[in-house]
């Protein structure tokens, strides 16, 4: 038997059965507005077995966080990429705010849940090379990288505490949000 025929099926079927363990998981933390769900109801949901939800994420804490990651790989980066060149701070930073909005509740739960640590992490490396281009574009080569890595950090971690109480305090109005957060980057960088 050709091994290179029979692995890509088998990483399709991988790929799938995470995909939806992890929509699974999204939707029931949505629908019900908190993680008090179980890795049970989770694998019926996604109609696998719970000893095969265990085998790829191990625990409740481990599918929580990687459907948050998920979803922000999912969604929220390719609207962040599709921002045409250079990109304006406003609309990437509605853009991201929509998306946290459009997906309030999920995040608000996975943000006061157990998980909140390590799902504030996992966002921040996320979007730091996102915040590493903006600071780049700002300061050119007046700043070292690794200035840029650390400023670009610091941004993220503070827009990133920003971001988590607004989502847990509900979200409203992403617009009015931006602007909010704009200004706050804004009076710190020193650029209008």
């Amino acid at each position: 038997m050709d091994l290179h025929v029979v692995e890509p099926a088998r990483d399709r079927r991988v790929r799938r059965t995470r995909a939806a363990v992890l929509q699974a998981a999204i939707d029931l933390v949505s629908a019900r507005g908190t993680t008090a769900v179980t890795l049970s109801e989770i694998a019926e949901a996604a109609d696998v077995s719970r000893r095969v939800v265990y085998q790829h994420f191990g625990d409740l804490d481990t599918v929580l966080l990687e459907a948050g990651l998920d979803l922000a790989r999912r969604e929220l980066l390719p609207r962040l990429a599709t921002l045409r060149q250079p990109v304006d701070p406003r609309e990437e930073t509605l853009a991201m705010a929509r998306h946290f909005a459009e997906h309030n509740v999920f995040y608000r739960a996975l943000f006061t849940g157990s998980c909140a640590y390590a799902l504030d992490r996992g966002l921040i490396s996320l979007l730091i090379p996102v915040n590493r281009q903006g600071v780049e574009h700002l300061f050119g080569d007046r700043v070292t990288g690794a200035a840029v890595d650390d400023l670009a950090a610091f941004i993220t971690g503070g827009v990133g505490s920003f971001v988590t109480a607004w989502v847990i305090d509900g979200a409203h109005d992403p617009e009015a949000f931006t602007d909010r957060l704009i200004a706050v980057v804004s009076l710190f960088l020193e650029v209008r």
